[in-house]
Formats: C-alpha cells, structure tokens, sequence
C-alpha cells in the first residue's frame, strides 16, 4: 500500500506547529518563508542530515530504523498518540504480500452477557471504524438518535456528520466530531488495509466538509477516559464519565469496550437513572435480533 501523502502530510503538518523557539532553536536571520521548523531544522534536532529527513518526509519511511523514528518524534515533539502513528506508518510502508481479507469481527457471547448485566451503566462495543458491534439496553437508549437509522451495524462516524441531529445531541459537538475523526485517522494508520474503513473515509469526505477538513488535518489519538455531555431527547443534559479498554477477540482482533457512568449524586445520575426506568418500560425496537452475534 503506498501511504506517502499521509507520510507527508502528516509529518509536514507537525513541523508546521513548532516555532524555533518552542523547539529550543535561535530563530535565524532572514525572513521564514515556512511556518513552523524548516526540514533542516528538524534534521539538525534529530541529528540526521538534511537531504536524509527531507527524504522521509517525502514518504520514502519503509525500513526506517526505531531509533531514528524516536528520534524524529523527539524533534517534533509528538505526544504517544502521535508517535504510534508514525511507527504505523512506517509499518505499513513495508513491502509485504498482498494483505488477505479478514472476517469481520465478531462479539462472543459472553461478552454480550456482560454488557446485559450492566444496569446502571451504558456500554458498549466498537471496532476502528466506529461500528457499535454489541451494546446494552441503557447504551442503545443512551445512543437513540444513532440507532435510529436502520443500517447495521450502528456507525457513530456516520451518525456525528451525515445525521443532522448529532449537533443538538451533542453540547459539544466540535470536540465530538474532532476525536472521531482522530481515532479513525489513528486505526487507518493501525490498519491501513482495512478496506471498510476506507469505504467509510471515502463515504464521509464526499458528503461532509467538516470531516473532509478534520480527515485532513491528521489529527490521532488515544482514547481511554473523560466527560463527555449529551443533550437527550428524552432525559436532557447527560454529563457522563466514559471509560475506554481494549477488547482482544479470540480472531486477534482488538475492539473497544467503552462504560459511561454518571458521578454518583449528581443530576445526570438522576437522569441516567431516569433513562434505565423509560427504557424498562418501553418496547425496546432499537436493538434487532440480527445485531445480537
């Protein structure tokens, strides 16, 4: 697979973000024509030579040793996020066999028997491309706008930029859509053959702007705790703490098992409660048999 540009861009983009001075570096005399480092700037901070790093961020990364690769992080001060991303590339820059299509990932059943035996906490299961694979009662409720479209399986990426009720479902939507896009920018970089995933990047940059625009940003990250605020049609103002763990599947697959509880005494544990009792009391018609493996 031929990943240059996203080599390019992704590394011209974080040179880009660091002044000369950020980077303990004397500005220079004569006027900068790049905002951000200059290559041989970069080079000089990951003491290799000019033409040797302008080379790489040409693209040309395969076979590039550990060491060096640190080091260029080092100089562009990448955070863990970012520098994983860039071992990927390199990764994925590597001549190999054409890659074998892979099964889709399936959720076993005792998984599903854990999220069914969360009451009072929303979970669910994902893969990298923002598929919700297996869910509880209470996530699907959480979820509800999302799940209302019938296509299977669930996609927050698609629910967040084509759906236009994600901006009032979401307080923040700027900040939601902006991680979304950085954990699938950081799984393509994981998984760069993944040919759904590529369908999805290419559904949604021909129908969006705003994902067009953060898609080329080349933002990453990784994704395991925060607070994320929910305006629900049935319940309001939801400010729920999420918890993200990794998931490994018996097909080396690796999923995300995320929990949203609400601090305890709070108005969005009265909600979230509240949220538990409607959904025990309403037909639950957002969850089909077929999404159950």
């Amino acid at each position: 697979m031929d990943n240059r540009s996203d080599i390019r861009d992704f590394l011209t983009g974080r040179r880009a973000r660091i002044t000369p001075e950020q980077a303990g570096l004397l500005p220079g005399g004569g006027r900068r024509r790049v905002i951000g480092l200059r290559r041989e700037e970069v080079a000089v901070l990951a003491g290799v030579s000019t033409d040797w790093y302008t080379r790489l961020e040409k693209g040309h990364i395969a076979g590039v040793s550990e060491d060096v690769l640190d080091a260029v992080a080092r100089a562009l001060q990448l955070d863990e996020a970012e520098r994983i991303y860039l071992y990927d590339l390199a990764r994925a820059a590597k001549p190999t066999r054409a890659p074998q299509r892979r099964s889709k990932a399936r959720v076993h059943p005792r998984v599903q028997w854990m999220l069914d035996s969360m009451t009072s906490s929303a979970a669910f299961v994902r893969n990298g491309r923002m598929d919700i694979l297996a869910s509880n009662t209470l996530a699907r409720a959480l979820y509800v706008p999302l799940f209302d479209d019938p296509r299977r399986p669930a996609n927050i990426a698609r629910f967040q930029f084509l759906d236009p009720r994600a901006r009032d479902y979401h307080t923040d939507w700027d900040g939601a859509a902006n991680t979304t896009v950085a954990l699938l920018r950081t799984e393509a970089g994981r998984d760069p053959h993944d040919k759904d995933l590529r369908e999805l990047v290419g559904e949604l940059s021909t129908v969006s702007e705003a994902f067009r625009t953060r898609w080329a940003a080349h933002d990453v990250r990784l994704h395991h705790a925060g607070v994320k605020q929910f305006q629900h049609p049935a319940v309001g103002s939801l400010d729920l703490v999420y918890h993200s763990l990794d998931l490994p599947t018996e097909d080396h697959w690796v999923l995300d098992l995320t929990i949203y509880t609400a601090e305890p005494g709070s108005p969005s544990e009265d909600a979230l409660k509240l949220l538990a009792s409607w959904t025990a009391t309403t037909a639950d018609t957002t969850a089909p048999a077929t999404e159950r493996p």
